[in-house]
């Protein structure tokens, strides 16, 4: 304990004894301020969550003969929509296919002729979907229990949401989807549904969210990584700056105009400030959006100026010196 006391009784002595000796130098030796530029820009601020999901079909549905055969034709493909009650497939059961392999060797007309009186059997659709696998092709044979085609009725996205940001999501949520495969590619979404149960995933306790798109693009397929960002709070389109550009004092917020002639202090100005996020601040008045910011810009000490501290060490001989330019 008295060596903690001491130690800041020393770092006092030492401020006190710099602040003496910067008060003491002349007036042409203290810095003087520099500004610099800030960015005003037009945008939308934007507080979000962000966690990673997986395409996934939110209805899967594996189609699978109602009788063992063989495939005599395949009419979809993979990524082809379909409608309920559309014929995918056609199916051979096992006796027709026999007899009609029969039929061929005593010639095209009496083979003919037993398609015409045994019938092939189709495979169709039971909703409105996209084609998302097709695990047969024709003259394949086929078992009542083997998956012929796979079908999905709408691609969503399900997200993994830790538990200490879960209570911030709720259904109707807006969220923005990006592709890990075409991360310059936003699709807006909506929360539909928030996992009751919790699930863990390397020691930590995640909820899972259904995400749906308003429009499902073209690129998309099943199984792909994406980011989904839960946007909780959103600015109206706004001018905004960074945060180190705007002073917070007794008047309340404020920001430096450039003055309108070189050598003049520039104008302190009164805004009014929203959101803030990431480094930039929303400016809901106060400014035109015409206005030249600027803020104070952060310079190292000039070699000359600091040599002469007794705090600093000097720059050493046949060396480079220890700051970098202003």
């Amino acid at each position: 304990m008295k060596q903690f006391i001491l130690a800041l009784v020393v770092l006092a002595a030492g401020a006190a004894a710099w602040q003496g000796w910067r008060m003491a130098q002349p007036d042409g030796a203290r810095a003087e301020p520099v500004y610099e530029p800030a960015d005003l820009v037009r945008t939308t601020l934007v507080i979000a969550i962000e966690s990673t999901g997986v395409v996934e079909p939110r209805n899967r549905l594996e189609i699978k003969p109602s009788i063992a055969g063989r495939i005599e034709d395949v009419l979809v493909e993979e990524g082809q929509a379909v409608k309920r009650g559309d014929i995918m497939a056609w199916l051979s059961s096992t006796e027709r296919a026999t007899l009609l392999d029969a039929a061929r060797t005593k010639g095209a007309a009496t083979a003919k002729k037993w398609e015409e009186i045994y019938r092939a059997t189709p495979l169709m659709a039971p909703l409105d979907g996209t084609v998302i696998a097709r695990s047969t092709e024709p003259g394949q044979t086929v078992t009542a229990a083997d998956t012929v085609l796979v079908l999905s009725d709408r691609l969503i996205v399900r997200a993994q949401v830790d538990e200490t940001d879960i209570g911030r999501i709720r259904t109707g949520l807006v969220a923005r989807i990006q592709l890990d495969a075409y991360a310059g590619r936003e699709v807006k979404a909506v929360v539909r549904h928030i996992a009751y149960e919790a699930i863990t995933v390397n020691n930590v306790t995640i909820y899972e969210v259904e995400v749906e798109l308003e429009h499902i693009p073209d690129f998309m397929k099943s199984g792909m990584t994406a980011t989904v960002s839960f946007e909780l709070e959103t600015s109206s389109e706004t001018w905004a700056l960074p945060l180190d550009a705007v002073r917070q004092g007794d008047p309340g917020a404020q920001v430096l105009i450039a003055p309108a002639q070189p050598g003049l202090a520039p104008e302190a100005r009164s805004v009014t400030t929203g959101l803030a996020v990431r480094g930039w601040v929303a400016i809901t008045a106060g400014l035109q959006g015409d206005e030249q910011v600027v803020k104070t810009a952060f310079r190292l000490p000039d070699e000359k100026k600091a040599s002469g501290s007794p705090f600093l060490p000097g720059r050493p001989p046949g060396g480079r010196p220890r700051t970098g330019p202003p």
